[in-house]
C-alpha cells in the first residue's frame, strides 16, 4: 500500500469516526512547520488533534504495566501482571515491526 492510499485511508477512517470535527484551524491553511519530514508533520498533525498512533498508546500502556508489576508484591498478582506485561509488549513488537516494513516499501 502507498503511502498516499495509507494516509487517505487513515483521513477517512477519522472522518468516520468524527475526530476530524471541530479541529483548531479548520477551513485554514496548514501552519508552515520547521525542517519536518512528512512523518513528523503528521505526527503533528494527528497530536494537536488529540488522536495517538497505535504504537504510542501501546508504549504508554506497557510503561504503565511496568508500574503496576513493580508495584505487585502478591505472586498470583505478580504473575497476572506479568501476563499482561508480555502481551503489550507483543502487541508493540508487531506494531513497531509492521511500521518499519510499511517504510521500506513505500
Amino acid at each position: 500500500m502507498k503511502w498516499r492510499d495509507l494516509a487517505e485511508h487513515q483521513i477517512q477512517k477519522a472522518k468516520a469516526q468524527g475526530a476530524l470535527d471541530d479541529l483548531r484551524g479548520a477551513g485554514k491553511p496548514l501552519p508552515k512547520r520547521d525542517g519536518g519530514d512528512i512523518v513528523s508533520a503528521g505526527m503533528g498533525i494527528m497530536a494537536e488533534a488529540g488522536v495517538l498512533p497505535r504504537e504510542i498508546e501501546l508504549k504508554k500502556a506497557v510503561d504503565a504495566q511496568r508500574e503496576t508489576l513493580a508495584a505487585c508484591t502478591d505472586p498470583a498478582e505478580q504473575k497476572a501482571a506479568m501476563r499482561k506485561l508480555a502481551d503489550l509488549e507483543m502487541k508493540l513488537a508487531i506494531e513497531q515491526e509492521a511500521r518499519r516494513k510499511f517504510y521500506r516499501t513505500s
